[in-house]
């Protein structure tokens, strides 16, 4: 398995991978699979911005993507990343996940960043809850009921990690 940074070629493996995420597992809320452009804006957006994104690869293709972007816009949270991680179905629970998070936790950890956020879909969503423990982050709060996705209520997990220095001093 490589990782390396995703380029416009690995899109359409991406838009699939997230497109059954989507359709079958309630990581995510969206209930519509994006097109590949709404993917490649949404790629954009990233990459333009200096953040990471990744692609795990073999021989078979694209086994996964993850990328981190600011938490939110406003200035204040310019030392805050977010990241998402989506794995293949077929290569799930064989440690992609894991070793695309912690790439990304380097990169952003180089540019700066001082904490990570992980805002996980479904409190039964025991492999990313799992795979962001492993990775260091801790449960910061669970919000109840927040989604409605096939035909039932779907809290949302936040849990967190220091990079860095985190809030040990202030960046110049």
């Amino acid at each position: 398995m490589q990782i390396r940074d995703a380029i416009p070629a690995d899109l359409p493996e991406i838009q699939a991978i997230y497109a059954h995420h989507v359709l079958h597992g309630t990581g995510t809320f969206e209930e519509e699979p994006p097109s590949i452009e709404e993917m490649a804006g949404r790629y954009r957006k990233v990459v333009d911005h200096g953040w990471a994104w990744l692609v795990a690869s073999d021989a078979t293709g694209v086994l996964g993507f993850a990328y981190y972007a600011q938490f939110r816009d406003r200035s204040a949270y310019r030392y805050t990343a977010e990241d998402s991680i989506y794995i293949r179905d077929d290569v799930r629970g064989q440690g992609v996940g894991k070793a695309l998070g912690a790439r990304m936790i380097d990169i952003a950890t180089q540019a700066g960043f001082r904490t990570m956020i992980a805002v996980i879909g479904d409190s039964e969503n025991v492999g990313s809850i799992g795979v962001h423990a492993s990775l260091g982050f801790q449960h910061v709060g669970t919000l109840r009921s927040a989604g409605l996705k096939f035909g039932r209520w779907l809290d949302v997990v936040q849990m967190q990690r220091t990079l860095g220095a985190g809030d040990g001093d202030i960046p110049a």
